[in-house]
């Protein structure tokens, strides 16, 4: 691909400057699409704001309302959110403002993930031998649709999960939950993006497997060490006591685990035939 007359696409005889213009216009044309998405979602303020982002702090969310019918079957209590008793306010001039500026750019990068993956695809691919191309056909589609399916997974059961308990969570009924508008924004953006990331586990794994650092055996003598530390993960990031909230996050990540062993053991059954 040629940009102002100069072909910028890594190839395999190029040298160190050449792989860092190609590079740079990777990065570049990455930033010029999360930025025009970013201002497209700055100017749908109230659907990113009040239908998105304070959509779990209203009951009538769907996982509230599917946790009300997960209890009613399972015969549980407690599991009916009825009520989430906290407010939220603005307590710096510029605050909203920069907010909204800045979630309209997690916004903007989450929207525009699978074109910079192509992107970073596009000046890694060369550097592959066609056997390698061949395997890795999809990649890009794949990485995009865990990363979404782990925001839709951070957005939709991490993040409510998470604000029910801190939002009601109290000391001593002489404290009234007033919460900051950043700290607010700030743990729905940070719980949804870092679920997305983990959520691209299948794929860290197939790469590493494919140079031959990880492999089934390994992954599954440490099986147990992973299901003690995705406990933990589950715990830290649904801090609400009960079991059931803390299942609601362990078993897709155990699920994303067991994935990762059955694609790291046809890696490396691929790698040893060849």
């Amino acid at each position: 691909m040629k940009i102002f007359g100069k072909k910028i696409e890594p190839t395999g005889d190029m040298s160190f400057l050449s792989h860092l213009e190609a590079l740079r216009w990777h990065v570049v044309r990455s930033v010029v699409v999360i930025l025009v998405v970013s201002i497209i979602a700055f100017f749908y303020k109230e659907f990113l704001f009040d239908t998105i982002l304070f959509g779990p702090k209203k009951v009538d969310f769907p996982t509230y309302k599917a946790m009300c019918w997960l209890g009613d079957k399972l015969k549980i209590d407690g599991m009916c959110i009825t009520e989430l008793a906290f407010k939220l306010q603005s307590i710096e001039l510029s605050q909203q403002f920069t907010l909204h500026m800045w979630t309209a750019v997690v916004a903007g990068f989450i929207i525009s993930f699978p074109y910079v993956f192509y992107e970073l695809w596009r000046f890694i691919s060369p550097a592959l031998s066609e056997k390698e191309l061949r395997y890795t056909r999809g990649v890009v589609f794949f990485s995009s649709l865990l990363f979404m399916m782990g925001v839709l997974f951070g957005y939709y059961v991490i993040a409510p999960l998470s604000i029910n308990f801190l939002g009601t969570y109290s000391v001593s009924s002489e404290v009234e939950n007033i919460f900051t508008l950043d700290s607010f924004i700030s743990i729905i953006t940070m719980l949804t993006l870092a679920s997305g990331i983990v959520f691209e586990l299948p794929i860290v794994v197939y790469f590493l497997s494919k140079i031959g650092i990880l492999t089934p055996a390994f992954m599954r003598n440490y099986r147990r060490h992973a299901i003690v530390v995705i406990l933990i993960v589950a715990a830290v990031i649904t801090p609400s006591p009960d079991v059931t909230s803390q299942m609601l996050v362990f078993i897709p990540l155990f699920c994303l685990y067991e994935i990762s062993i059955f694609i790291s053991a046809v890696v490396n059954r691929n790698r040893i035939k060849n």
